[in-house]
């Protein structure tokens, strides 16, 4: 298993409750969740992949179950890898997951490859 597949399930559950359209791609060797055609919320391994605004990046690396998204030795400045007891309770998760759900109309969708 390449990614935790009951977290998934878990997110998954989350945006349907709140009648989020989504589309699910693989990414990072997880699943991440597209909202609006960006990427909003996902997982890699055990971890929750949120992505925050980058203005409250730092503010966020402070706790203790969150760490940047490192790709290839450079960190990605808005998303943050999220442990597993950060989101344990399904209350923590709705957070994250609403963290980033109001951060999303800001974000900057990716170049789209030719």
């Amino acid at each position: 298993m390449a990614y935790d597949e009951h977290l998934a399930y878990r997110i998954k559950t989350v945006l349907q409750e709140k009648n989020v359209f989504f589309v699910e791609k693989k990414m990072f060797g997880g699943l991440c969740y597209m909202v609006n055609d960006k990427l909003c919320v996902g997982v890699m391994k055990n971890e929750l992949i949120a992505r925050i605004d980058p203005e409250e990046f730092e503010e966020y690396l402070k706790q203790d179950e969150c760490e940047p998204l490192d790709k290839s030795g450079r960190s990605m400045k808005g998303f943050v890898l999220v442990d597993p007891i950060g989101v344990d309770m399904d209350s923590d998760l709705e957070k994250w997951v609403q963290l980033c759900l109001d951060f999303n109309p800001k974000a900057k969708a990716s170049k789209k490859k030719k």
